[in-house]
C-alpha cells in the first residue's frame, strides 16, 4: 500500500468518524509498512496509538481490506524523538506493537499548556468527545435530585471555589455521569481557558500503573497537579487499591492546595464505600456530598415528556395514547437508562408498523423490559422491614388492632405494597389479615396525602423505599 492510497482512504475514515475524532485520531498517524499482513503506523504517543488500537482499529483494519491490502492485524510504534506537539509525527523508530489499554474520556480546553511541558500531559490533555446528550438543558429536574443539580450549576460556574471537592453520589441511572458531563460542557462554554480532565476512577488507576511501570511518575504528577478542574467517575473503583489511593489523596490535597476544583461521582456515600482508606474517606466529606435520591414517579413522568418532546422531532406524526407515559413511570422505576430506552424501542417500533402508541402495543412491544423490571420484592418483605423500621411486632401489622401506634405503619406497608409490587388490592388485602381492597385503596391515598404533609412520613416512606430497593 502506498501514502497516495493511505490518503485517500483517510478520507474515507473521515466521512466516517466525522471531523473531531479525524484530527485528533487519525489525521497524526503516519503509514510506514505493511510486511507480512502487519499495517505498521507510527504515532508521536504511545497514548495515542494505545486509543487508536482501542476505538479505531477495527474500522481501519476493514477500511484497508476493503482497499485491497492483504492485512490481518495493526501495528503501532512510537518515534523516539517525537516533539511534544500530538499530531507531529518523527522519524520512525524500531517497531514496538502497542498494547490495547482503556483511553480516559477527558476534555482538553486549550490556551494553557506550552511546548515544553512533558510528553505525557500532552498526550494525555488530548481532546475527546463528551456526550452531547448530557448537557445541563436536557437534565429533568425533580426534588431527589434538586440539590445535586443546583451544585453542579454552582460549580459549572468557574467562579471562586465555593465547596471542594463537590461528590454526587447514588445508584445506576439516576444522573450522576449526566451531571458531570453538564459542568463539563458548561465550563467549555463559560471558562475555554481552563484545563478540564474527566475520567473514571479505573482511568486514573491505569495511568497510575502505567506511569510506574514506563517509570514516568513525575510525569504522571505533573499532569494530573496541572488541572484546573480534576473531575473523577465512579471513585468507588480504588477501594482496596492501596497505592493508587495513596496517590489520589497526595493528588487531591495538591489541588485542594491550590485551591482548584475537584468533582468525584460514586454509587455511595464516601463512608459507606468499603476498603476506601480512612484518609480519604475523610477528604471527600470535607465537601458538599450530595446524594441523587432515587426517581420518584412525578420525575420520571417528568423525564418521559422530556423525552417524547425530543422524538417528536423525528417522529412527528407518531400518536401517543393517554396513560401510556403514567404507565411506564409507574413501572419502570429503578434505573433511568432502562425507562429512556423503553421509550426510544416504543417509539422506533411504532413507527415501523403504523400504529399508534397505546396500551396493547405498549405491552406488546416491551414485554420483556416490564418483565425484567417488575420488582422482586414480596409482600413479606415490606411488612417485616416496616415492622422493624417502627419497632413493632409483625403480628401487630397483620392483625386487626386499630392503635395509630400500628395502624400508620400498616398504612405505610399497604403504600409501599402497591408502590413496589404488582399485587392487586386484593391480594394485598388479604396479606394484611384478610383486609378488603377499598382498606388497602385508603391506606395507600391517606399516606399519600400525608406525604405532601408531614415531613416525617415522607422521610420514613423513602427511607423505607430505599433500604428495600438496596
Amino acid at each position: 500500500m502506498t501514502q497516495e492510497k493511505w490518503g485517500q482512504l483517510r478520507q474515507r475514515l473521515l466521512k466516517t468518524v466525522g471531523q473531531n475524532n479525524y484530527k485528533t485520531w487519525i489525521e497524526p498517524l503516519e503509514f510506514a509498512e505493511l510486511q507480512d499482513g502487519v499495517a505498521v503506523f507510527n504515532v508521536p504517543t504511545s497514548f495515542m496509538g494505545n486509543y487508536v488500537n482501542q476505538n479505531f482499529s477495527d474500522l481501519i483494519l476493514y477500511e484497508l481490506t476493503m482497499s485491497g491490502a492483504s492485512v490481518q492485524r495493526l501495528a503501532f510504534r512510537v518515534a523516539a524523538n517525537a516533539v511534544t506537539r500530538p499530531a507531529a509525527v518523527a522519524a520512525p523508530a524500531p517497531m514496538a506493537e502497542v498494547e490495547t489499554a482503556p483511553a480516559a474520556a477527558e476534555v482538553h480546553y486549550p490556551g494553557t499548556q506550552s511546548e515544553t511541558e512533558p510528553d505525557n500531559v500532552v498526550e494525555a490533555l488530548q481532546a475527546a468527545p463528551l456526550d452531547a446528550r448530557f448537557t445541563f438543558d436536557t437534565f429533568v429536574v425533580g426534588k431527589p435530585n434538586e440539590l445535586a443539580h443546583a451544585a453542579a450549576r454552582r460549580v459549572s460556574e468557574g467562579g471562586p471555589v465555593t465547596f471542594n471537592p463537590l461528590v454526587l453520589y447514588g445508584g445506576v441511572g439516576l444522573g450522576k455521569t449526566h451531571l458531570m458531563h453538564a459542568i463539563a460542557w458548561e465550563l467549555r462554554a463559560k471558562r475555554p481557558e481552563l484545563n478540564v480532565l474527566y475520567l473514571s476512577a479505573e482511568q486514573f488507576m491505569y495511568r497510575f500503573v502505567q506511569a510506574l511501570r514506563e517509570r514516568k511518575m513525575m510525569d504522571f504528577k505533573h499532569l494530573f497537579r496541572s488541572v484546573d478542574v480534576l473531575m473523577v467517575d465512579d471513585v468507588q473503583f480504588i477501594a482496596g487499591k492501596d497505592s493508587t489511593q495513596e496517590e489520589f489523596f497526595h493528588t487531591f490535597n495538591a489541588l485542594v492546595d491550590q485551591n482548584k476544583q475537584i468533582i468525584i461521582s460514586a454509587d455511595r456515600a464516601p463512608g459507606e464505600i468499603k476498603d476506601l482508606e480512612d484518609r480519604v474517606k475523610s477528604r471527600l466529606q470535607c465537601g458538599l456530598v450530595v446524594d441523587l435520591h432515587p426517581t420518584d414517579y412525578e420525575l420520571r413522568l417528568g423525564i418521559l415528556q422530556t423525552k417524547v418532546q425530543q422524538y417528536r422531532l423525528s417522529y412527528p406524526d407518531l400518536k401517543i395514547a393517554d396513560g401510556v407515559l403514567e404507565f411506564l413511570a409507574q413501572r419502570i422505576s429503578t434505573n433511568v437508562r432502562v425507562l429512556e430506552g423503553a421509550l426510544t424501542r416504543l417509539f422506533a417500533f411504532a413507527s415501523l408498523v403504523g400504529r399508534e402508541i397505546d396500551m396493547e402495543l405498549t405491552q406488546d412491544c416491551l414485554a420483556d423490559v416490564l418483565r425484567a423490571s417488575e420488582r422482586k420484592i414480596t409482600i413479606e418483605e415490606i411488612q417485616r422491614k416496616v415492622s422493624d423500621y417502627y419497632n413493632i411486632r409483625l403480628s401487630d401489622i397483620i392483625g386487626p388492632k386499630r392503635l395509630r401506634s400500628y395502624a400508620r405503619p400498616r398504612q405505610v406497608a399497604m403504600y409501599l405494597c402497591k408502590q413496589l409490587t404488582s399485587r392487586s388490592l386484593p391480594e394485598i388485602g388479604r396479606r394484611f389479615g384478610g383486609r378488603d381492597h377499598t382498606t388497602v385503596m385508603h391506606g395507600v391515598r391517606r399516606i399519600e396525602e400525608l406525604k405532601t404533609t408531614d415531613g416525617q412520613i415522607a422521610e420514613d416512606v423513602e427511607i423505607l423505599r430505599r433500604a428495600l430497593e438496596a
